[in-house]
């Protein structure tokens, strides 16, 4: 079959801060492709629009998929898929990813007849049978896919993280991918799924909690067969299992690989194998995400992180003495008032790393999905970008966006001011001698995208699609609940005691 695969457009922190290569879209394309499909891949978000009207009148597809990550993405979604029936009527329209495996049924009703299928759960052991059935019967045998009618199987997770590599060679404007200052930017995975279960993540309520490892050599071998000089390391938390990640660094020491990383990791990951981060260093490590959500023991039992204050501060300490920069993630409340703002804002300018802020947000698939007590004031899902307040504010919403926007811009003056920028101007040069402007084009462009009015105005534009009700608990539910895969692949590693989390 003729199957084109859509990445939809960019969100609004992606204007500015990064705008990662389609890791998922590229497996599911190569396992496609190796069944014997025809496969071409639009991504959105470096394309213009004009450029998937084209693919739906040239290569006229017997079959699209629209990737969706994100509940910010479905309304347009939805349009992409009335669009690809009404250019070919005989099209097999489906959904999958992320976001979209814990609310299927209801995007399929609300799409009216649009889509055909979701697949829940991962896609590159489910789109070959998908496939397959479309063309030949049997959609309700197929794990994972969902349709008007019902559920079939449960989903499959993928047995090996080897293969199939992601089909890099479909993508067009490679040079658009980027992190930061790392201009251009690959993305490659070395593990799959997360341990642990904080509140507001649905990482492993996707996964089931399984946790999956890519073998030393497989890794390196991907490693090789890419071209950017920088890559992201999409991992959940980044090594885990100390001796996976000396494994994927000695088959890279072995090959001579030479990169820029940017990883995500956990502070009590960085302390007890500090080893490991030391090594990667060496590799090329030069950036890592920490995800603090919280400045303070409340914020962080609230969040169910599972660290202390101090774990956090003293793996940032670590992250500095290795010569590692951080960007650190905060989570904003609604509840904040005018005051915490203020020490969010100096505790920001207190310490030399980045400090990103994401708002709190319920989302589907989530544990504060059901037990979140304040109602949701809106059910657009455009707005669930972790850019805006979707709860009640204690401040006035207006006001709430000022402070938000406001201290956002007390940070981005700190790292991406005009004096930075200065100070910067080896990084930029070397990007535009090779051509890159992504970074440049960040650093001038915040004023433009967060500001109070902008996110006020999205309140106001007319909804036609929104989430489902949520239904609030007064207990968390059960875990099987919760899970999208109910059965690991390979044994779930825990920590061991007394940091175990008895579940």
């Amino acid at each position: 079959m003729r199957l084109l695969l859509v990445h939809p457009s960019a969100l609004m922190y992606s204007e500015i801060f990064l705008r990662l290569e389609p890791l998922g879209l590229e497996r599911v394309a190569a396992a496609a492709r190796d069944a014997g499909h025809q496969v071409r891949v639009v991504d959105l978000q470096v394309l213009p629009r004009s450029v998937l009207d084209a693919e739906l009148r040239s290569f006229a597809p017997e079959a699209l998929c629209v990737s969706l990550n994100y509940l910010a993405n479905i309304p347009e979604a939805i349009e992409i898929a009335r669009q690809a029936k009404e250019a070919s009527p005989g099209c097999f329209v489906f959904f999958g990813g992320h976001s979209v495996s814990f609310i299927a049924q209801h995007v399929l009703r609300q799409a009216e007849g649009a889509v055909d299928a979701v697949v829940r759960g991962e896609g590159e052991p489910a789109v070959a049978p998908l496939l397959e059935a479309a063309r030949d019967g049997g959609l309700d045998t197929v794990p994972g896919v969902v349709t008007a009618e019902g559920r079939g199987p449960a989903p499959r997770l993928l047995d090996s993280l080897d293969s199939p590599r992601p089909a890099r060679d479909l993508m067009r404007r490679r040079n658009r991918y980027f992190i930061g200052e790392l201009d251009p930017c690959a993305s490659i995975e070395f593990t799959r799924g997360c341990p642990w279960d904080c509140s507001f993540c649905s990482a492993w309520t996707f996964y089931g909690r399984s946790y999956r490892k890519v073998s030393a050599e497989a890794a390196a071998e991907e490693m090789a067969s890419i071209r950017e000089p920088n890559v992201f390391i999409v991992d959940d938390v980044a090594f885990i299992r100390p001796e996976h990640g000396d494994g994927i660094a000695a088959a890279l020491e072995r090959r001579r690989i030479r990169k820029q990383y940017y990883l995500e990791t956990r502070s009590d990951v960085l302390l007890r194998n500090p080893e490991v981060f030391e090594r990667w260093t060496r590799l090329g490590l030069r950036y890592m995400f920490l995800g603090m959500e919280a400045i303070d023991a409340e914020g962080l039992d609230l969040y169910r992180k599972r660290v202390s204050p101090d774990d956090n501060f003293r793996a940032l300490e670590a992250a500095r003495r290795m010569g590692i920069m951080v960007a650190i993630n905060l989570i904003v409340d609604p509840a904040w008032d005018e005051e915490r703002f203020r020490v969010v804002r100096e505790f920001a300018l207190s310490v030399p790393e980045i400090v990103h802020l994401t708002v709190m947000t319920p989302y589907p698939g989530t544990e504060i999905w059901h037990t979140e007590a304040r109602q949701l004031t809106t059910r657009d899902y455009r707005l669930f970008d972790i850019q805006h307040a979707v709860v009640p504010t204690k401040l006035p919403l207006e006001v709430f966006y000022r402070e938000l926007v406001r201290t956002q811009a007390v940070l981005n003056r700190k790292h991406l001011g005009l004096r930075n920028a200065v100070g910067a101007m080896g990084v930029l040069g070397r990007n535009l001698l090779r051509g890159q402007t992504n970074f440049a084009r960040m650093l001038w462009k915040f004023g433009r995208v967060y500001n109070a009015d902008r996110q006020l105005a999205d309140h106001r534009r007319p909804v036609r699609y929104e989430l489902p009700v949520p239904e609030h608990r007064a207990a968390p539910p059960g875990r099987q609940e919760l899970f999208i895969h109910t059965r690991s692949a390979t044994p779930v590693h825990r920590r061991p005691a007394p940091e175990a989390d008895g579940v």
